[in-house]
């Protein structure tokens, strides 16, 4: 960690010089390029790891400020330097990338940095050109268009003005008629908006066409797959996972939200029955969100002593952001400052569950940076997305025996979210199919698209489609349109599902041997990048989700599990 970093109001906002950064990159290629031994090679790559730390510093500092008051017109102004410079930034990492790959050194490169480094920077090269810029750009703007559209929702509701993460409280709400109208107010507004959310979406989904045509990939999809460094798995792998989730989690998922109905006391649910899992409500967290970060630094002192220091530090720093306001963009997320050694965890409180959540999901992230932080190659820091997911998804588990400190009923708060976790995996795969269908057929119409999300939600969450009614909103396939990643970050879904079934695997073997699981994970965090998924599963010693028989495995212990909490 930096000695004496200051919190996190006094770093020092400054939007990046575009071209003073694409001068120090290629002046570092040439450097590369003009090595006359491996050593010089060797001290050029060094050079452009430190050069890159230093550049993605200031672009993640101007995006945080953004995503936390996207009205501030000097984040806002920052924000667009970033959209117009990064695809140029993209275009001379691609020479520098090219620069390594061919490099007269590159046996004695590769020996020192490892060769799936160049694994990496080959699909790189793949996945941008210069010939793309202006889709690129047109892709980021699209998409900050998106953004600011969701975070300025503006809701009003019995006297008061909330954004949409700010309804969900709402409508978890006990009582029905409160649930039903924060329900006509959410949907309401979102069907003023549907039309506008699906033009840009249309844009987006044709920008893209055009960037993989351009770059000779015969659909969207191909250039995604290598976007996202699925350097271990393809499309039909995908298909067969999904396929498996239908089989052996839609039943089960259909199974606890009957269960959940009857609890509740509902013969005929409505949409705005769906999130309530007890009739006396959900449980909510205790105390403000200064106490819940308080009842973290408990539990994670208690957990091991690499937590018991980093999310104090983390906190001492206030790179925290954790509440719901106007402005603020949606969602949660952890991002990471290479140069200050940080995590930045953002969320939106509301009062409910999912506050305690997104904290231990959002520090299972920044846990992982945390512990590859030492690792001085910037790509071998952070693994790709399902694998980082695994480290997030893990942690909300870990977590689990000191939810007393966060409820006056800890196990019924233990069911709910080991039931949602479990029900999210069907809608998991909904996402990821529609985007396969999606980027298939770039010229369907919006109404196309709704149909096929509508007709997807019939496959693999039928008990939520029989409960959408008259909520026209819903019933005609727009559910999909507040899924930020469907948006911002193509093909970013499934990615949870295959972590939440590796997370799955860690609380079956917690539960049965802690200190293996906990040595496991550590082992995993550590890891960061330096092997793609599925090797860093097996380098781990776990079962590979993709493999055959494997959900059917891991699904099985958790439905015993469900039923010994005994809250029905």
């Amino acid at each position: 960690m930096p000695k004496e970093l200051p919190v996190f109001e006094q770093w020092p906002y400054k939007i990046p010089s575009i071209k003073g950064a694409l001068t120090k990159i290629e002046a570092v290629t040439e450097e590369l390029k003009n090595a006359s031994s491996a050593k010089e090679a060797i001290a050029a790559v060094k050079k452009h790891n430190r050069i890159s730390d230093k550049i993605n510093n200031q672009f993640v500092l101007v995006s945080v400020c953004y995503s936390i008051d996207t009205t501030n017109k000097k984040y806002k102004k920052g924000m667009n330097v970033l959209n117009e410079g990064s695809p140029l930034i993209s275009a001379a990492e691609n020479k520098y990338a090219s620069a390594l790959l061919s490099s007269p050194f590159r046996p004695e490169l590769e020996k020192k940095f490892g060769s799936f480094l160049f694994t990496m920077y080959e699909y790189s090269l793949k996945s941008f050109d210069e010939k793309i810029v202006a889709e690129a750009v047109e892709e980021n703007k699209l998409t900050m268009a998106y953004d600011e559209k969701i975070a300025s929702a503006q809701i009003e509701f019995r006297g008061g003005v909330y954004n949409l993460p700010q309804m969900g409280k709402f409508m978890e709400d006990v009582d029905r008629e409160t649930r039903k109208e924060a329900a006509d107010a959410y949907y309401g507004y979102l069907s003023s908006i549907k039309d506008e959310l699906e033009d840009i979406y249309d844009q987006l989904v044709k920008v893209r066409d055009r960037m993989a045509k351009k770059l000779g990939y015969s659909s969207y999809t191909e250039l995604a797959y290598i976007r996202m460094n699925r350097f271990d798995y393809n499309a039909d792998d995908v298909a067969k996972y999904r396929e498996a989730i239908h089989d052996y989690v839609t039943p089960l998922a259909e199974k606890i939200m009957k269960a959940q109905y009857k609890r509740v006391g509902i013969k005929k649910p409505e949409v705005y029955d769906l999130n309530v899992a007890f009739k006396e409500g959900n449980p909510i967290p205790k105390g403000d969100t200064a106490y819940k970060v308080e009842m973290a630094k408990k539990m994670y002192t208690a957990m091991s002593p690499e937590t018991a220091y980093f999310f104090p530090y983390m906190a001492d720093h206030h790179v925290l952001d954790l509440e719901a306001k106007p402005g603020k963009q949606s969602g949660g997320y952890m991002t990471y400052f290479p140069v200050y050694q940080i995590p930045f965890i953002f969320s939106n409180f509301n009062g409910t569950s999912g506050d305690v959540d997104v904290l231990t999901h959002e520090f299972g992230h920044s846990f992982q940076a945390y512990m590859a932080r030492n690792i001085k190659i910037p790509e071998y820091r952070s693994p790709t997305m399902e694998s980082c997911e695994i480290d997030s998804m893990s942690m909300e588990f870990f977590a689990e025996p000191y939810m007393d400190l966060f409820f006056d009923e800890p196990v019924k708060y233990r069911y709910l979210h080991l039931a949602s976790s479990i029900t999210f995996l069907p809608y998991g795969v909904t996402v990821d199919e529609f985007q396969h269908w999606v980027y298939a057929n770039p010229d369907a119409t919006p109404a196309e698209r709704d149909a096929k999300w509508h007709e997807l939600e019939e496959k693999y969450t039928p008990y939520k489609v029989a409960a959408y009614g008259d909520c026209e909103y819903m019933a005609s396939g727009h559910r999909w349109l507040t899924q930020a990643h469907i948006f911002d970050n193509p093909f970013y879904y499934i990615d949870y599902t295959l972590a939440q079934v590796m997370a799955f695997e860690f609380f079956n073997l917690d539960r049965k041997n802690h200190d293996l699981a906990w040595k496991r994970y550590l082992k995993l965090c550590a890891m960061g990048g330096k092997y793609p998924f599925r090797t860093l599963v097996a380098k781990c010693h776990m079962k590979d989700p993709f493999q055959e028989g494997v959900i059917k495995k891991t699904i099985a212990p958790l439905a015993k599990l469900l039923k010994s909490y005994n809250v029905d």
